[in-house]
């Protein structure tokens, strides 16, 4: 029996949305990784307008996956891993609510999995997590030259992971 592709998506939130999307493009099952908006309620939100924090939008990825390939947990097990769970005000350098910490989910399950990694991150560290879990808004794609950033710009992106602090 032959396996058919089963896509999926998910939108997460963790700061910078290069610094988000560079981890997803090594594994298997990725299809694409979009950076985008999501989260307010603004039509058609700009960069710069995000980033000053004048919009109620984060800075977000959406992935697309092959669930045959890789599951949504393995997808969260790499963004804890790629974010600051317990930090409130931001990701890094990167500081205010348009860089704060969100799962978006579009059903029960994806739901109940988020809140299953988040109680047991908290209860091994016995420590509040600081990711939000809300349901998908609209996702609108960022500017073209934020796509794929740190396949375009392999020595810009690791500038930006080493000044950021989340490569040591």
């Amino acid at each position: 029996m032959v396996k058919t592709k089963s896509k999926e998506y998910c939108i997460l939130a963790g700061g910078c949305f290069w610094c988000m999307a560079k981890p997803y493009y090594e594994y298997e099952g990725i299809e694409r990784v979009y950076s985008g908006y999501t989260g307010g309620t603004e039509v058609n939100p700009k960069y710069e307008d995000v980033k000053a924090q004048l919009t109620s939008h984060k800075e977000a990825i959406k992935i697309e996956y092959d669930s045959n390939v890789i599951s949504y947990d393995e997808i969260l097990n790499i963004y804890f891993e790629t974010i600051d769970p317990f930090d409130f005000g931001g990701q890094y350098i990167d500081r205010g609510d348009s860089y704060t910490c969100s799962i978006y989910y579009h059903d029960d399950q994806m739901l109940d999995l988020a809140k299953k990694y988040i109680e047991k991150i908290e209860k091994h560290y016995n420590k509040k997590v600081a990711v939000a879990l809300e349901e998908e808004k609209y996702f609108y794609m960022a500017e073209e030259y934020h796509q794929d950033y740190a396949l375009k710009n392999p020595r810009e992106m690791e500038k930006e992971l080493i000044e950021s602090g989340r490569k040591k």
